[in-house]
């Protein structure tokens, strides 16, 4: 492997003037620079970037916590910041805590001695304290984590009250909330909150089921569904689901069961990604959450940080949510 000793012979420079045009650091000649770059394209010298990163304080990667790497959610959350991330010239290091908090306090260690320049936390499971105290860039996803650390979100109390309304004004009487994990103070559950208040302001009977061990695959889903809410499922006329996946498995266990959607149960989800796009049979009736917008918003606040814009002023950013009619309500 080529040294950059190598390089500065090959290019009858010095190892100084190397160095320099690696760095972009004072001047070098076009006719030198050109040398330079010959020499490593020729040798195929690969930079040592732990050192440079050592050298400037900056190594131009960012961790990011996901939840479940296997969610679409997630899986389009990444994938859009990811492509902002490379338009700034910035790698990902992605960390799946599979909603373990010892999991995720070992991601939190293992980028801090990876030098990272910042983190994106979308997971929830790890205390506040946690992140409170990484000492690096930090911005989160659907949490408030403090007052001097930026949060992205979209309107989760907005989308609950839009979802709650529209099966109000298809006639639903008795409504039924499937939350996702309520151990943790997370912008989510605003969603349940303004479930309940919508139907205790419309004199409808409600209900809420914690789904605490609700996971990303179609079979968890069913079994939750079959164990918590078959035997009654025929009591509801209404039924909104935190996200889509469990939308949809409840639509297929309903339709398995004979029970008709929509004309004897209302199901609403909430997501709006890349597998509820893809979905024709049926076409789901959910909230929209601009996912392109969050992701980018998440790696631009971040960049931020790390390049000292926002130090005097915390900004976070709520986006609009919308409602996307289907044909299970």
């Amino acid at each position: 492997m080529a040294s950059i000793k190598d390089v500065a012979k090959h290019a009858g420079v010095s190892v100084t003037t190397v160095s320099r045009v690696l760095n972009n650091r004072g001047y070098i000649g076009k006719e030198t620079r050109q040398k330079v770059e010959e020499a490593m394209k020729t040798l195929d010298y690969q930079p040592n970037q732990i050192a440079r990163a050592l050298l400037k304080n900056q190594s131009s990667v960012i961790g990011v916590i996901v939840p479940d790497l296997s969610h679409p959610f997630f899986a389009e959350l990444i994938n859009w910041i990811e492509s902002t991330a490379s338009r700034h010239h910035l790698k990902l290091l992605v960390c799946n805590s599979l909603q373990e908090a010892e999991k995720e306090a070992n991601y939190i260690t293992m980028l801090k001695q990876n030098r990272v320049d910042g983190i994106i936390m979308c997971s929830h499971s790890q205390e506040v304290e946690a992140y409170r105290n990484v000492g690096m860039p930090l911005v989160s996803f659907d949490r408030i984590l403090s007052p001097t650390i930026p949060y992205v979100a979209s309107d989760n109390f907005r989308g609950g009250e839009m979802a709650t309304q529209h099966l109000i004004d298809q006639g639903c009487k008795k409504l039924l909330y499937i939350s996702g994990p309520l151990d943790n103070d997370l912008l989510a559950n605003r969603r349940g909150d303004a479930f309940q208040l919508k139907c205790m302001k419309s004199n409808v009977e409600w209900k809420i089921l914690e789904g605490a061990h609700i996971k990303a695959t179609f079979e968890d889903n069913w079994s939750y569904i079959d164990k918590e809410i078959g035997a009654y499922l025929e009591d509801y006329d209404g039924i909104f689901c935190s996200n889509d996946i469990m939308a949809y498995t409840l639509y297929m266990y309903a339709t398995e069961k004979g029970i008709q959607v929509p004309e004897q149960v209302k199901i609403i989800g909430y997501d709006y990604h890349s597998f509820t796009r893809m979905l024709k049979q049926p076409l789901l009736t959910t909230i929209k959450q601009p996912i392109e917008s969050m992701g980018k918003m998440l790696c631009h606040s971040l960049i931020e940080q790390i390049e000292g814009k926002s130090v005097k002023q915390v900004n976070n950013n709520v986006f609009d949510v919308e409602l996307v009619k289907g044909e299970t309500t």
